[in-house]
């Protein structure tokens, strides 16, 4: 039987929603968008203001902004591949959401993300903690080169 695959991204400038479609269409998945309930504006995402709603969001790790709901059934799917962008070191809180919100047991779920400069191994370990049921594969900054990670990832 094939393996249904899923890639679910989070995408505030549009960097990690190009390396998502890439993923997706390297190997034939659908895509599914995590939309933020009140989308993000500039302002929001503006760093280095300690008052913007993203600095707000992630030195609050109990924050949870609102997703958007899909029509789509996460559950039908074998592989989830999350892709974000990196925020202070992790993932953003919406992703946080996201695991949450959906039931990832025993799912084979892949991260991707996009960074100016960070790595991805503190994200890593966060996903596990935010969705310890979920079966983790390695992750990867894919800044550039998604296809060929996404297809590797697959293989191992």
């Amino acid at each position: 039987m094939e393996k249904k695959i899923l890639v679910a991204y989070f995408s505030a400038s549009g960097v990690t929603e190009r390396a998502a479609k890439e993923i997706a269409s390297a190997v034939g998945a659908d895509l599914l968008e995590i939309r933020p309930a009140e989308p993000y504006t500039a302002a929001d995402l503006d760093w280095k203001d300690q008052k913007s709603r993203s600095t707000l969001e992630m030195k609050d790790p109990a924050c949870r902004p609102a997703i958007l709901a899909s029509a789509l059934d996460v559950s039908q799917y074998d592989v989830v591949f999350v892709g974000f962008p990196i925020w202070w070191y992790v993932e953003p809180r919406i992703i946080d959401t996201f695991l949450e919100s959906h039931p990832f047991s025993g799912k084979t779920l892949i991260p991707f993300a996009t960074s100016g400069g960070s790595g991805i191994s503190g994200a890593q370990r966060s996903l596990k903690e935010h969705c310890p049921d979920a079966v983790w594969k390695e992750g990867a900054l894919v800044n550039a080169g998604a296809a060929a990670f996404a297809k590797a990832a697959l293989e191992n």
